[in-house]
Parts: structure tokens; sequence; C-alpha cells
């Protein structure tokens, strides 16, 4: 994520008192201790400042007393660079950082502040961590999709996927790659380096979108709206009158840290010059 401010050291960071820009992360977190499963993390030592530590969608949410004797609120980077800072209003009882999904992964640092004292201080490892769950196609699990067109749906995808990480993030595009139909390469729909195509349909606006937000935790389904599986002449598989198979990649582009999941799949085209008679299995690579 771009940020504004200039870079300064862990000590400065931990002592900035002029204002700055929210941030947020993901995870759970009670105490000053190490991180465990979930994102959680126990107190090793004394009692924490902070009652709790929690991510919920994008925000990183930091509980803590009404009477709490600190004023301000740090959080560092895991480049031991400031990312953002909050005033703490007395009485008050918790505050938030937004993230949002260009955030860099890693270990953050928590630091409460009275005047440019440090009362206290947790970490939080904030790093997103998406898996396939499962996918197949429109025509052999018509209930898996949206409410629509049967011969729209027949032609596309659902992919489930699921964050076990404790950071959230966003899927930018979804690729199908290798013996599909209409693969999303030059063999097909050709949008594979098109930054402002998704290949993602989200059914509630009717539209392809930029992205779709996944917290951690969360499992979601995404739809494909770029006819992966429809047969057009003279483009990827076909069907024959011989029964086939092949095989292809299922690609998802993400937004933080840049990073690619795909999982392999086999695929079975059943023996048919007709395409409406042109059967498709899909198994696991």
């Amino acid at each position: 994520m771009t940020r504004d401010t200039p870079p300064i050291s862990r000590r400065t960071a931990l002592r900035t008192v002029s204002g700055a820009a929210l941030v947020s992360v993901a995870g759970c977190m009670d105490g000053n201790g190490s991180t465990g499963p979930n994102g959680s993390a126990t107190p090793e030592g004394g009692s924490s400042v902070f009652r709790q530590v929690t991510v919920e969608e994008t925000a990183l949410i930091v509980q803590f007393d009404s009477d709490s004797e600190f004023d301000q609120i740090n959080l560092i980077q895991p480049n031991g660079e400031l990312f953002g800072q909050r005033e703490v209003a007395a009485g008050s009882q918790q505050i938030s950082f937004d993230l949002g999904t260009t955030y860099a992964p890693g270990e953050y640092e928590i630091v409460a502040l009275s005047g440019e004292e440090t009362v206290g201080e947790s970490s939080l490892s904030v790093q997103p961590s998406l898996g396939v769950v499962e996918m197949d196609v429109g025509r052999n699990q018509p209930e898996e999709m949206w409410d629509g067109l049967e011969s729209n749906i027949e032609e596309e995808a659902f992919v489930t996927i699921e964050n076990q990480g404790t950071g959230p993030d966003a899927v930018t595009k979804l690729l199908f790659i290798g013996d599909v139909p209409y693969p999303s390469d030059e063999e097909g729909t050709n949008y594979i380096d098109h930054e402002d195509v998704s290949g993602i349909y989200d059914p509630e606006s009717d539209s392809e979108v930029e992205q779709i937000i996944i917290a951690p935790g969360e499992q979601i389904t995404l739809y494909s709206s770029r006819s992966p599986f429809a047969f057009v002449p003279g483009a990827g598989t076909s069907c024959s009158e011989e029964s086939k198979t092949g095989e292809f990649e299922l690609i998802l582009e993400t937004r933080v840290d840049g990073d690619r999941v795909t999982k392999t799949y086999s695929i079975q085209y059943s023996g048919s010059q007709e395409t409406d008679n042109c059967e498709i299995s899909i198994s696991e690579g």
C-alpha cells in the first residue's frame, strides 16, 4: 500500500505524537504474548493495557477500558515504519485501523502511548491464506449458481474459496487456463493480461466486479463472468465423437502481496459432436 508518511525508525514510530491516517489488520489478539491459532494471542506475564484486539472484515479493532491511562495508539508495520496512529478520547473504549486489502502482510505492533511514554504494546501476525475448496461447472451443479437464465448458468463456473489466514484479502481475477472450452488466454476470451477485466461475476449487481473481498476465517463463492465452459467454434477444446481428457489450471489473482492461488484439475468430455449432449466431468488433478 502506498503511504504519504515518510520512512521513520521504529523508535520514532513508537513515540510519534503528530496526527496520521487510519489503518487496519486482521486476526484476534488478547494481551502482550505470542500469536496463536486463528490469530489469537495469549499474555506472557503481567496484564495488557488492551482488553482485546480483533479483526472484523478489513478493520483491526482495539478494545480497552474507559479509564485507560494512555492517549494514543500507534500501529507499526512489519518493516518498522509507522503505519498509522489514533488519538484516544477520554472515556472511549475502542479505536479501529482500516487496512483495506493492499497492506504488507507480516508482524504488526500495536503500541499504547501516554504523552511520549510507551505504556504497553502487543504484536500480531497479519497474513491471509486463501485456498480453493471446490469448483465445478454450472451445468453440473445448477443449485450452486445464482438465479438466472439456464443457458448462461450452464456456461459459467463457481469457485468456493476459504481464507484460513489472519488477514483479509481480495480476489481480483478469476482465470481458467488449459483444456476448457473457452479459456481465459489467447485461445479464448484473452483477458489474462487485461488489468481492467476480472472475470468475476457479482449476482447482486448483475455485473462483472473489480474484486471480491474475503475476510479472515470467511468462506465465499465466486462466479465466472466470461463463460469458460461455453463451446465456441475455433476456440479452446471442443467435443468430438470420441471421449477425451485434458487438464486445466484454475488461477486466482489476489490483492495482498500480489499472490496467485492456483489449482490443477482434470477434465473429461464425453463422446458427442452435439454440444448439448457433451458432458463435462471435472476432478482434482
